[in-house]
């Protein structure tokens, strides 16, 4: 080969590996822009300006002092716009748009802001609904809507979130680590994905936690999902030395299968935390620790 033609052929592979890569990103950040209703999301209701992205080193811009929450949950974008009433200019929907790394993060950042006693909304995985605000998750995506100005009909707020719903993957499955929870007893909607330090504690890095009444007694369960067996053990030994230097008395038993432990945790009270296979599963703020003996059962069956 000559050496024109080695030139010209590195001068092609250049322009070929920036045309491969380059218009990627730009796909990319057009999918997502085009989630966005691009002129009305409902009848009357007006884009009001243009749709705008913001990546992980600009979505401070958007949501400055609230952006820290989102980075452990897999934030990858967001596009946001403003619509506005035809009819009344003061009212104006805020539609926001993040997209997660996984459906599980989407959940997670979405059951951060959903309440018990929020007013559901059927929409996408799950969604709730005020009159000042809509939130749903569906596949990766986590969708908020919030109004200002005068008190907004829930009808506006939900025909703007069925736009962007329609434009989004049509998973609308609940993440499979749900049904870890998925017990006797759980309160709805009071299951949440903590992708970071669980109970507070950083040994226990992530997991799904949830509300139950036991016998009266409203308690919180909990599941740690570790990468494998010798992780999961090596987070339980850490919660075991963090309670022996409280001074707290414990019973520990031990087969070759499962290890667990009851004791009074100095910051949630009686506790009962078992370690099966990659998994630490847990009982806290109970009275009688040995009563949950039945819950960690029904949990382990579901793993």
């Amino acid at each position: 080969m000559c050496r024109f033609d080695v030139i010209s052929f590195i001068i092609i592979g250049a322009i070929f590996t920036w045309f491969s890569s380059a218009p990627v990103c730009a796909a990319s950040d057009d999918v997502i822009k085009n989630i966005l209703p691009g002129n009305a999301c409902y009848e009357g209701w007006a884009l009001d300006g243009g749709i705008k992205l913001f990546t992980t080193d600009t979505l401070f811009e958007h949501i400055n002092g609230e952006a820290e929450l989102y980075f452990p949950y897999g934030f990858e974008a967001l596009v946001t716009a403003v619509y506005t009433s035809r009819t009344n200019p003061e009212l104006s929907v805020l539609a926001d748009i993040y997209r997660m790394s996984s459906p599980l993060n989407a959940f997670g950042i979405y059951s951060n802001y959903r309440k018990v006693r929020s007013e559901g909304a059927p929409i996408g995985a799950e969604g709730f609904v005020s009159s000042t605000q809509l939130m749903f998750y569906q596949d990766k995506y986590f969708v908020r809507l919030q109004s200002s100005g005068p008190e907004l009909d829930k009808d506006v707020l939900l025909a703007c979130g069925l736009a962007v719903s329609n434009n989004l993957p049509l998973d609308t499955n609940r993440p499979r680590e749900l049904a870890f929870v998925g017990i006797t007893g759980v309160v709805p909607k009071s299951e949440r994905y903590i992708a970071r330090s669980l109970l507070g504690y950083a040994f226990f890095r992530r997991g799904v936690t949830a509300e139950a009444i036991l016998e009266g007694e409203r308690v919180q369960v909990f599941v740690v999902s570790e990468d494998s067996r010798d992780a999961a053990l090596m987070a339980f030994e850490s919660y075991r030395s963090y309670l022996k230097s409280s001074g707290t008395n414990m019973d520990v038993s031990e087969t070759p299968e499962r290890i667990s432990l009851r004791a009074f945790d100095p910051m949630y009270g009686g506790v009962l935390v078992e370690q099966s296979g990659r998994y630490v599963i847990g009982v806290v703020r109970m009275k009688d620790p040995s009563a949950a003996q039945a819950i960690v059962e029904q949990i382990r069956g579901r793993l």
